[in-house]
């Protein structure tokens, strides 16, 4: 009886187990050392961002011990690689300024290939959400011949027979190869990632775009996209690739950026909620929904708690008293306190407060010399810039 053939994902494990695990390859002559420039990158690498923090912590690691893990490739012919495992390594040496890498060389096909890379970035969790979604779609269709599309659609078919909505349309190797893929990933269910992992890819197709260049990173990008304008979203995302801001300071300007439609909107909804939740009898008879309630309840507290903080700590405020004048009320406290803040300079987001209009546009002003609306120039006229502060001329 003829042995049992393994299947693909037996036979990756295998190659990265074998490949991909200790020091003691390269004492043991496992690995060899290239020339880096004969090493490739390949487009199907599901890795995009990398952290110029680490990557600068693991250069000056190499540049004091050498590379500790062999780079997995595999050969393209005229002693020439493709990189397989190993980009961030790869990239290090690169700014180390390294002449040769150590390499385990395997014969791999296009899956395989593809399998080691996520399975060694999976185990590292170095991919973000929408790289490691695309990363596994695209094993998918090459596992199943298919294109990104059809696996889409594969997995939904499976979705509803599953739930007895339909036949089940997929044939048994087709839902095998499924299976294999997602088991030998381990990290996700095949419903999972169907339902929580997809809808990643309808983010905005300018943040996709970034981030599958690996120019900013996933969480930072998230939130930019939660911007609708467009123009406002493709200002930010350039500025906050070309300054390295941070997610603070994303969101600061996202915030500032909304329009005021979409907070009256919020305004609005949260109206609506109010009223019903009070009429609602279920909602207060229902001990679940009213534990879930309780905690929703605490988190608005929270909020609010956070915002009024600073209006209780000046309400604090010892009460001032001369001889010749009255006690200063808090309003006095507070005007006092404004004119204080014009005289030492505001930024550009208190004075867009102050003029009621987006600090993006008077900081365009300020640093770009972008022209603002006609109706917000005479107003401006009565300020002048100092340094990065408005004050009041």
């Amino acid at each position: 009886m003829p042995p049992k053939r393994k299947s693909l994902d037996e036979s990756a494990r295998e190659f990265f187990q074998s490949s991909v695990t200790s020091q003691k390859e390269v004492a043991n002559s496992a690995a060899q050392f290239v020339k880096i420039e004969s090493i490739h990158l390949t487009q199907q690498q599901p890795r995009r961002y990398f952290d110029p923090e680490k990557l600068q912590s693991l250069v000056q690691s190499i540049s004091a011990q050498g590379i500790l893990e062999p780079l997995l490739v595999r050969p393209l012919g005229n002693h020439q690689y493709e990189l397989v495992a190993g980009e961030r390594r790869y990239r290090a040496a690169q700014i180390a300024s390294l002449t040769e890498v150590p390499v385990v060389i395997r014969q791999l096909s296009d899956p395989e290939a593809l399998q080691l890379a996520l399975i060694e970035n999976l185990q590292r969790e170095d991919l973000n959400p929408v790289e490691e979604t695309e990363g596994i779609l695209h094993l998918l269709a090459l596992k199943l011949e298919s294109d990104r599309e059809g696996v889409i659609s594969l997995l939904n078919q499976l979705a509803n027979a599953r739930r007895g909505f339909t036949d089940n349309v997929v044939r048994n190797e087709e839902q095998q190869l499924i299976e294999e893929v997602f088991a030998s990933v381990g990290r996700l269910s095949i419903e999972s990632f169907r339902t929580h992992r997809l809808p990643l890819l309808n983010l905005p197709e300018d943040i996709l775009s970034a981030l599958r260049s690996g120019q900013i990173e996933y969480t930072k990008a998230k939130a930019i996209a939660t911007l609708k304008d467009e123009a406002a979203r493709a200002e930010i995302l350039e500025e906050a690739i070309a300054n390295s801001l941070s997610l603070s300071q994303i969101k600061e300007r996202v915030n500032a950026a909304k329009p005021t439609k979409e907070k009256e909107e919020l305004k609005s909804r949260f109206d609506v909620t109010y009223k019903q939740a009070k009429k609602s009898k279920q909602l207060w008879q229902d001990p679940k929904k009213r534990k879930k309630l309780e905690s929703l309840l605490s988190q608005l507290e929270k909020l609010i708690e956070s915002e009024s903080s600073s209006i209780i700590q000046a309400s604090e405020r010892p009460i001032v008293k001369t001889s010749d004048s009255e006690p200063e009320s808090l309003e006095q406290i507070e005007e006092e306190s404004a004119l204080g803040a014009e005289k030492q300079g505001l930024s550009d987001q208190e004075l867009g407060e102050l003029l009621g209009v987006s600090n993006l546009i008077i900081r365009d002003y300020r640093v770009k010399g972008k022209k603002p609306p006609a109706g917000l120039v005479k107003k401006l006229q009565e300020w002048e810039v100092k340094g990065d502060r408005w004050v009041r001329k």
